[in-house]
């Protein structure tokens, strides 16, 4: 198992959030920016040091002060922030009491408003809530689809929240997939659950696995894309 240890380390002028993280899977020192936390990843095989690991991080100082600058701010689950569902922005907004036609404790989509009832304080988890539900059955649409057209079904399928995948595809057959794709346009979601269906068949990224892709959604070159100029915003919104 990765352990990880956390410090404030002078980067380009300016302090940067490291984690150290020792993995016993690792065969080299890397380095990565966490979106999510807005922290800098160094990852060291257990034969290797700390200063290896300050070395590389030294040697990409400016690349790393420069995406750090570049990650969009962070949006949290509060009344009045924008969150993207399926693309397209909704204000999340807090529906007091005596305006609800009888909801309480809900959350839904009306007007391009993420409406939501209850007690203020518990509006973050509510808003989470939510998301994580649309996600869970607008992907389990896809999923459906992507079964019949292959034959290929899986073992078991989650939906959580992952720090570096969209999704997976365990040797067991089982699917997992991040929450935050249900604020990513139709087609994305598509992509990456025809992505991880291919998967049941070629546990690999060869060119049989990719003609199976393209059988199974016509998206991939556009969601690629997409993921890698817009899936960082996704990272930087909510807990």
């Amino acid at each position: 198992m990765d352990q990880a240890i956390s410090e404030m380390v002078p980067l380009a002028g300016s302090l940067a959030r490291v984690e150290w993280r020792r993995s016993a899977r690792a065969r080299r020192v890397s380095l990565r920016i966490d979106p999510r936390d807005g922290a800098v990843v160094v990852t060291l095989p257990l034969r290797a040091g700390r200063p290896a690991g300050m070395a590389l991080l030294m040697d990409h100082a400016d690349w790393v002060a420069q995406r750090l600058a570049a990650l969009p701010g962070a949006v949290a689950f509060k009344d009045g922030a924008l969150v993207p569902v399926e693309g397209v922005e909704h204000r999340i907004r807090h529906m007091p009491p005596g305006t609800l036609g009888g909801r309480r404790g809900t959350a839904w989509l009306d007007e391009g408003e993420l409406r939501v009832a209850g007690d203020p304080a518990f509006l973050e988890r509510r808003v989470g809530d939510f998301l994580r539900a649309e996600a869970r059955r607008r992907l389990s649409v896809l999923l459906a689809q992507k079964v019949a057209a292959s034959g290929l079904r899986p073992s078991r399928v989650t939906v959580k929240d992952t720090r570096t995948r969209w999704g997976s595809c365990a040797s067991s057959r089982a699917l997992a997939f991040s929450w935050r794709l249900v604020m990513a346009p139709h087609f994305v979601q598509d992509y990456v659950v025809a992505h991880e269906v291919a998967h049941l068949q070629h546990m690999n990224h060869g060119p049989r696995f990719w003609a199976l892709v393209d059988t199974l959604t016509p998206h991939t070159r556009a969601a690629v894309a997409w993921l890698r100029d817009e899936g960082p915003r996704l990272m930087r919104v909510g807990p």
